[in-house]
């Protein structure tokens, strides 16, 4: 089963190499192994190597996102519109109090990413998770994205691909769990271009 997307191999690659002796033996001197009963140890069980199946549990953390994209998106969706509206009426102050109310309804979607998948039980989930919520975090600091938007042209322009930036590593790699989980659905798996249309936020 593909679980992993964006897997990291941590270190290097371990080569294993087993030397064999080339040396020549004096087959006429040299003395037969010999094996006793006591010597002969009894086989050892095979471990189990297979790897611990988190679909499950994935797909739960997954809607649980998903819930959480549909409202946090809303609210910063909101607040756009309203700082677009003020842009527009060229009422600055207005415009400046709803630029810092963007970024706290987009801050507040970081924290309920890690929220939402502090107690998954797949590391790479939590990982990808944690890789959204940094990106999240990074634009509702800086405000570079937020302040550049003046107008609802401006956010149909850059709105898609900065989602799709935030949101792929978790996105991506839910949608590969519920491939996973729904094998006969799993024909067009795979990292999505663009988040789904709830994760867009309307100017409205």
């Amino acid at each position: 089963m593909r679980r992993a997307i964006l897997a990291v191999i941590a270190g290097g690659v371990l080569v294993t190499s087993a030397a064999c002796g080339d040396d020549p033996k004096n087959e006429d001197t040299a003395a037969p192994a010999v094996t006793t009963p006591a010597a002969a140890s009894a086989p050892e069980p095979a471990a189990s190597s297979a790897a611990p199946d988190f679909t499950a549990d994935n797909v739960k953390v997954c809607d649980r996102l998903d819930k959480a994209f549909n409202t946090e998106f809303g609210d910063f969706g909101v607040a756009l519109g309203k700082m677009i509206a003020y842009k527009e009426a060229k009422d600055t102050a207005n415009a400046t109090k709803a630029e810092k109310q963007a970024a706290t309804e987009l801050k507040a979607l970081g924290t309920q990413i890690r929220k939402e998948t502090a107690n998954a039980q797949d590391p790479e989930l939590k990982a990808m998770a944690t890789a959204s919520a940094q990106r999240i975090e990074t634009s509702a600091k800086d405000l570079d994205f937020i302040q550049d938007i003046k107008t609802t042209k401006d956010l149909d322009r850059s709105s898609q691909e900065q989602f799709t930036e935030w949101i792929s590593p978790v996105v991506g790699y839910c949608a590969v769990s519920r491939a996973a989980a729904s094998p006969s659905a799993s024909a067009s798996s795979g990292v999505p271009s663009e988040p789904p249309a709830s994760a867009v936020p309307s100017a409205s």
